[in-house]
């Protein structure tokens, strides 16, 4: 599986952005799919999963901004980010577990997003 995200982009605050992540190879093989966020010196942290089954999750930092959502056959996966505020800014990578592949992730090139003041 191979994955690639884009949608990122400068905006100002307030304003909103869709990331996808589309997955290419033996895409059936998927199982949960997550978006990762890193800011310059700071650690990967995880911004929302959607796992097999279509269950959600958001860190808390997002919870009412942001929803993660997917296609069909779980391609792509989109990230719809609103009301976004300056502390947004970071890389935004698009990751995915496999069947039968445990915690291991797959990961795709990052995208950047960076909001303005």
């Amino acid at each position: 599986v191979q994955l690639q995200a884009s949608g990122g982009g400068l905006v100002q605050a307030g304003g909103s952005l869709r990331l996808s992540c589309a997955a290419s190879g033996n895409i059936f093989s998927i199982n949960d799919i997550f978006w990762y966020r890193q800011a310059p010196g700071e650690m990967r942290d995880l911004v929302a999963t959607i796992t097999s089954g279509g269950n959600t999750n958001y860190a808390d930092s997002v919870k009412g901004r942001f929803t993660i959502s997917r296609d069909n056959a779980k391609n792509p996966v989109y990230l719809q980010m609103n009301s976004l505020k300056p502390e947004d800014t970071a890389v935004y990578f698009c990751a995915v577990t496999l069947v039968d592949g445990g915690d291991l992730k797959v990961w795709g090139p990052g995208t950047q997003v960076t909001v303005s003041s």
